[in-house]
């Protein structure tokens, strides 16, 4: 939740704010050379998956993310792979039934590009394990709008502090992050 301002110590139901930067740190964060997603080169690389199969790490995560739960959002969505826990996890903490986003349309079957119900008129947080650019997400909210629901935010696990907030943003969402690299120490 660094929203650009310096974010008080929070605490979830099992370690504070400050506790949860070091965890997914010592879990996810690796040196060397590594092409991300968007096609960038770095000299890090923060392994999602290493974070978000800890079953501490993504308790609290749902937490956070629950937070940003509005009075009108109805749906938790996150796109496959990495979204998928963290929806589930912010389902579990909200109490907000949740759906997946495909990053490809299935050839069978239903032949949707999401799984769970997903309508016309939902509300939706989206959420995201590490944003770059913003691209994953950005696709993930046409596939919401698409249906005619609405991204009422987007919130990553983890703000790399490279272009994701101004794509968002100017794409017209609101976005927010639990963490940017910089309060994880890195970048």
């Amino acid at each position: 939740m660094t929203d650009d301002a310096i974010v008080p110590e929070v605490e979830t139901k099992h370690m504070t704010r400050s506790e949860l930067a070091v965890r997914i740190k010592q879990a996810a964060y690796l040196e060397g050379d590594f092409t991300l997603r968007s096609g960038r080169k770095s000299k890090y690389y923060l392994d999602k998956y290493l974070f978000e199969t800890q079953p501490d790490i993504l308790r609290a995560l749902g937490e956070l993310f629950a937070r940003h739960v509005g009075s009108e959002t109805t749906r938790i969505a996150g796109a496959e792979l990495g979204g998928v826990a963290l929806a589930a996890a912010a389902a579990m903490a909200s109490g907000k039934p949740f759906v997946i986003i495909r990053n490809a349309k299935k050839e069978y079957g239903t032949g949707k590009m999401f799984e769970g119900r997903l309508v016309e008129g939902d509300r939706i947080l989206l959420v995201e394990d590490i944003a770059t650019t913003g691209g994953q997400v950005l696709e993930a909210a046409k596939v919401i709008a698409g249906v005619g629901a609405k991204v009422e935010r987007i919130v990553a696990v983890i703000d790399r502090l490279e272009g994701a907030r101004q794509n968002i943003e100017s794409a017209g969402f609101e976005f927010a992050s639990l963490f940017t690299t910089a309060d994880l120490g890195v970048g």
